[in-house]
């Protein structure tokens, strides 16, 4: 099943996602489950993370979010886990 991943930064949270980014991507690299992800931006800044996981169920897709090295960090204000369906 397809999850969107949506993730806001907390406020100020810049130098948290720069300090974490290398074991972030990774961790998104590493794991099988990632079928697209970016940061989400206001203007050139990142903001927040949206990933696209494929994974069995939502429970798999909770595990992934725990272990991503930007939330071990508290790097997130909010994190979303929405089931999606690919069009295009």
């Amino acid at each position: 099943m397809l999850i969107a991943l949506i993730a806001k930064d907390k406020t100020d949270a810049l130098q948290t996602r720069l300090d974490n980014r290398p074991a972030h991507v990774d961790y998104l690299k590493s794991t099988g489950l990632v079928s697209q992800a970016g940061p989400l931006l206001d203007g050139d800044d990142m903001i927040g993370s949206l990933v696209i996981l494929d994974v069995k169920d939502m429970a798999a897709a909770q595990d992934w979010v725990d272990n991503d090295p930007y939330a071990k960090a508290g790097l997130f204000e909010s994190v979303e886990l929405i089931p999606w369906k690919k069009v295009i």
